[in-house]
C-alpha cells in the first residue's frame, strides 16, 4: 500500500509528465459544481495546442490512468469531456490516506535542518503605543504573522526591534503578537567612528539640525550598484543622528549573535556568517524612503552588513467615518466594545462583566482585527469600515471562523456526551472507517473554509439518531470534520490566535 503525504503539487507534476514535453497543462479544480464530477482538468484549448486536433493519444490517457508515485493521489478515471480532458480521484482511497493521519495533512512537514536566516526588522515597532496608527499597526501585524509563517517552514528567525517600551509590550500581548523585548542597547562606537569618517566635509555644526551629528553622501551608492533596484533615485544624503546609530547598532548585533532557535531533534544550520542571513524589513508605506536611507547607510558604514535585504511595504489603511488620527489602542477598544454589544444582543444580557467570558471577548477582538488587517495583500490599500456591526453571521469577519470553531467544539462536545450515555458506541479505528459514505465537498482555507463548513453543518445532519445502521457514515462523517478542526486549529494558530469552544 502507498504510504506518505499525497499533494496537490505532486500530483500535478506526474499529471503534467504523463502529457509528454511541453509546459503545464493541468490544474486543480475548485469550483464546487465542477468537483462533483471532477477533480482535475486539462483544458481543451491547451490540448489542442499540445496535441494536433486536440486529440489526445490513447497511451497518454492510459499513462495518466496508471500514475504513480511519492505524493501522487490515485486516479479513477480520465476521460474527454467538451471542457477538456477531466480527470477524478479515487476519492475513497484519498479520504483514507488523508483522514488517516490527520495532523500530518494540516502542518506543513518538519524539515531535516533549518533552513535560511531571515533578520525580520519592523521599524513600526518603535513607535509610542499611544500614537501608533492603523498602517504602522498593520506592518506589525504582518511582520508578526509573517514571523510564524517562516518559522513553521525551517527558516530560522531574529526579531527587530526589542521592544523596551512597557506600554508597547502590553499593547503586543493583547494583539497576541510574539516579540522579544527588553533588551540591552547594542554599542554604537565603532559606527560613530566610520560615521565620522563619511561625514561630508562641508558640514558645518552651526548649520545642522539640532540632535543631528553630521550627513552621509549615498548617491553613489544608488548609482553603482545593481543590487540597489527598487531604490528611489532621489536618495542622496541621509542625516545621521544618535537614534539612527542606534537602530543600525541594533540590526547589526542581530545578524552578528544569532539566537539558537533549533528545535529538539533538529539539526542545526551551518554558520556561513553574514552571507547566510537575509535582512526583510516590514515597513508602513510610510516608513519605506527613511528605510532606504537606512539600508544604504548601513552598507555604507559596515562591510559585513548583509548583502540581500528586502522590504515588505504595507499600505495605506484608510477609516471610512473617522478620523485619520485613530491609533491602534482606539480601534482595539472600539472592536472589543463591538464585539461586547454583539454578544449581548445574540445572549439577550452583558456578559462583558462575565469573568468567564472575558478572555473569550479579547479573543474575538483580536480575532476581528487580524483577519481585517490581513485580509488583504500588504501592499494593497486596505479600507476598514468601523461602523460595520460585529456578528457571527458576517462571512468574511474572523469571528466567523471563532464561531465555526466553537460550533465543531460544540459537536464534538454532544457526541462525547451521548457516547458516556451510552447512546452512541466508542470511535472505531479509522482505519476501518468507510469513506465511500463521504459525498460531500469542503475545501479551501480559514475564511473559506469555514464558510464551507458552515453550508456542509447545515445541510448535513452529523449526529444522527442513535441506530446502528447510520453509526458509519456518522463516524465517517465526524472524521472528516476533525481534519476540518484540525485545519482550522493550526491556520488560527500561524496567526497567534487560540480556537474558542463557545461564542
Amino acid at each position: 500500500m502507498a504510504t506518505g503525504r499525497l499533494g496537490v503539487e505532486e500530483t500535478l507534476g506526474a499529471l503534467n509528465t504523463a502529457l509528454g514535453a511541453g509546459g503545464p497543462v493541468w490544474f486543480k479544480e475548485s469550483r464546487a459544481r465542477h468537483l462533483r464530477a471532477r477533480d482535475f482538468l486539462a483544458p481543451r484549448r491547451a490540448l489542442q495546442a499540445r496535441f494536433e486536433d486536440g486529440q489526445v493519444p490513447e497511451a497518454v490517457v492510459h499513462a495518466v490512468l496508471r500514475l504513480q508515485g511519492s505524493g501522487v493521489a490515485p486516479v479513477l478515471r480520465c476521460e474527454a469531456t467538451p471542457s477538456g480532458l477531466a480527470l477524478q480521484l479515487q476519492r475513497s482511497a484519498v479520504f483514507q490516506r488523508v483522514l488517516s493521519s490527520v495532523a500530518a495533512y494540516a502542518a506543513p512537514a518538519a524539515p531535516a535542518a533549518r533552513g535560511p536566516r531571515v533578520l525580520l526588522h519592523c521599524p513600526s515597532l518603535r513607535a509610542a503605543p499611544c500614537s501608533l496608527r492603523l498602517c504602522q499597526l498593520r506592518a506589525v501585524l504582518v511582520a508578526d504573522h509573517l514571523a510564524r509563517a517562516l518559522h513553521v517552514h525551517g527558516v530560522s528567525v531574529s526579531l527587530v526591534p526589542a521592544v523596551r517600551d512597557p506600554d508597547m509590550s502590553t499593547l503586543l500581548q493583547q494583539l497576541r503578537v510574539q516579540w522579544p523585548s527588553a533588551s540591552a542597547p547594542a554599542s554604537t562606537e565603532a559606527l560613530w567612528s566610520r560615521a565620522l569618517a563619511e561625514f561630508t566635509s562641508t558640514d558645518d555644526k552651526g548649520a545642522l539640525p539640532p540632535g543631528v551629528l553630521g550627513s552621509v553622501c549615498l548617491k553613489e551608492l544608488v548609482e553603482g550598484r545593481g543590487r540597489l533596484a527598487g531604490y528611489d533615485p532621489n536618495l542622496d544624503n541621509c542625516l545621521v543622528t544618535e537614534d539612527l546609530l542606534s537602530v543600525l547598532a541594533e540590526l547589526q548585533a542581530a545578524v552578528q549573535h544569532w539566537p539558537d532557535d533549533t528545535s529538539p531533534g533538529q539539526a542545526a544550520a551551518p554558520d556561513a556568517g553574514v552571507d547566510s542571513c537575509m535582512v526583510v524589513h516590514v515597513v508602513s508605506y510610510e516608513e519605506e524612503f527613511q528605510q532606504q536611507k537606512l539600508d544604504l547607510l548601513w552598507w555604507k558604514l559596515d562591510d559585513d552588513a548583509p548583502l540581500r535585504q528586502k522590504h515588505v511595504v504595507c499600505g495605506p489603511v484608510k477609516v471610512a467615518g473617522v478620523p485619520s488620527t485613530l491609533t491602534a489602542p482606539e480601534y482595539y477598544e472600539l472592536r472589543h466594545a463591538q464585539v461586547c454589544k454583539a454578544s449581548a444582543l445574540k445572549h439577550s444580557r452583558d456578559l462583558a462583566q462575565d469573568p468567564a467570558w472575558t478572555e473569550t471577548f479579547r479573543v474575538l477582538s483580536v480575532a476581528t482585527i487580524k483577519f481585517e488587517m490581513l485580509s488583504k495583500a500588504p501592499q494593497s490599500q486596505l479600507l476598514v469600515a468601523l461602523a460595520d456591526s460585529i456578528s457571527t453571521k458576517g462571512t468574511k469577519s474572523g469571528t466567523f471562523v471563532m464561531y465555526n470553531c466553537a460550533r465543531l467544539a460544540t459537536l464534538f462536545e454532544g457526541y462525547k456526551r451521548s457516547v458516556e450515555q451510552g447512546l452512541y458506541p466508542a470511535f472505531p479505528p479509522v482505519s476501518s472507517l468507510d469513506f465511500s459514505l463521504l459525498r460531500e465537498e469542503v475545501c479551501k482555507f480559514l475564511v473559506q473554509l469555514s464558510m464551507d463548513f458552515s453550508s456542509y453543518y447545515n445541510r448535513v445532519h452529523i449526529l444522527t439518531e442513535p441506530r446502528p445502521h447510520l453509526f458509519g457514515q456518522m463516524f465517517a462523517r465526524l472524521q472528516l470534520l476533525r481534519a476540518v478542526r484540525e485545519v482550522l486549529h493550526t491556520g488560527l494558530a500561524m496567526l497567534g490566535l487560540p480556537p474558542l469552544n463557545y461564542i
